[in-house]
């Protein structure tokens, strides 16, 4: 399999049933990637690039990916440091340290950060989920996000998020209402709050650069 940088990848777009998994894997297609949608440990872990897409609840999502032994498979793979995982929405809570969603829930604890939900201690008059477009300030365009302006455009949709807290490898950071994690590059580690799927140019313009990766 190859991307449009050439080299030859194997690209897994994590299924567990909870994810937007055919219009991440259409965005690839347009970008000229094969990809394999799976629910298989063994086919992560022949991976290069791993996709974790997700929507809906933290608890389900970590229940589904330990009962399908595609935690233990993902723990293992980011554990070799040798490929990239991208995690989208609710894939990136997941890569965190823990959420409440639910009731209190262990995340992967790939990065520090708590997932919280919005206006922890304060009311407001937002809606929630927070759905739409919403600016992303990005504190370098390098990377994962290389070639964007430093504020771009994204779509999201999600009632949680990352918290500021230890939030060292956050670079995109969005407002509403309060300021939240919207992007994070820690090296082999990467995820989006908002769907670079749904988010047209710039958001084919961050997945053609995890694609590149090495």
């Amino acid at each position: 399999m190859t991307t449009t940088a050439g080299s030859p990848k194997r690209v897994c777009i994590v299924d567990y049933g909870m994810g937007n998994l055919w219009s991440v894997r259409s965005a690839l297609n347009y970008l000229g990637c094969q990809s394999t949608v799976t629910d298989n440990p063994r086919e992560l872990a022949s991976a290069s690039h791993i996709i974790l897409p997700g929507v809906g609840s933290f608890r389900l999502a970590m229940q589904r990916l330990e009962e399908r032994g595609l935690a233990d498979e993902i723990r293992r793979f980011v554990g070799r440091r040798n490929g990239n995982i991208l995690g989208i929405c609710l894939g990136l809570q997941l890569l965190a340290a823990s959420s409440p969603e639910d009731g209190f829930t262990e995340g992967f604890g790939f990065l520090p950060n708590k997932v919280e939900p919005f206006f922890v201690g304060g009311a407001t008059h937002l809606a929630i989920p927070h759905v739409g477009f919403n600016s992303v300030r990005f504190s370098a365009t390098t990377g994962l996000f290389a070639g964007l302006e430093e504020t771009s455009s994204f779509y999201f949709v999600h009632s949680f998020r990352l918290s500021l807290e230890k939030s060292e490898s956050a670079v995109g950071i969005t407002e509403y209402g309060e300021p939240f994690v919207a992007a994070i590059d820690s090296g082999f580690i990467a995820g989006t709050q908002f769907h670079p799927e749904k988010s047209q140019t710039t958001g084919l313009l961050i997945l053609r650069n995890f694609l590149r990766k090495r």
